[in-house]
């Protein structure tokens, strides 16, 4: 994808979803930061994490667990972010998630992606950032005036 703006810049990589009971993804997430900071911009350790929702899936018996008659649910939240690794740094990474998570068969989703990354200085004076107008819930109390 070909963007061109004064406001941003653009950068390829991989958009990886991870589907992981919620107990367990933050240790998911810590055994990624082993292999990338996950850096966005002025940031690292940038993910997103869904609140609990559910999984279904139906055990076929040829692993671990027996087979049922139908699928079951059980409480998962999804685990996402960008990553710039390719190659082999790409696949230590996502070993690194098969070592860290719980399921026998964890369901992870790679897909190419572009995203945008701000250009440093650019929309400072923007009335709708969150250091122009009354601080709302949302900001950490560590980036409060």
């Amino acid at each position: 994808m070909t963007l061109s703006s004064h406001r941003f810049t653009t950068q390829e990589g991989h958009l990886v979803s991870i589907e992981v009971p919620e107990e367990a993804a933050q240790t998911v997430l810590a055994a990624v930061l082993e292999h990338d900071p996950l850096k966005y911009g002025d940031y690292e350790e940038v993910a997103f994490r869904t609140a609990a929702g559910s999984q279904q899936f139906r055990p076929l018996g040829t692993g671990r667990n027996a087979a049922t008659d139908g699928a079951v649910t059980v409480p998962c939240s999804k685990l996402g972010f960008f990553t710039a690794l390719t190659g082999d740094a790409l696949s230590k990474l996502v070993e690194a998630v098969y070592f860290s998570h719980p399921y026998e068969e964890p369901v992870v989703y790679i897909s190419p992606t572009t995203r945008t990354l701000h250009i440093r200085g650019q929309g400072e004076d923007s009335p709708h950032r969150f250091w122009n107008r009354d601080t709302p819930d949302w900001v950490p109390q560590e980036h409060r005036p």
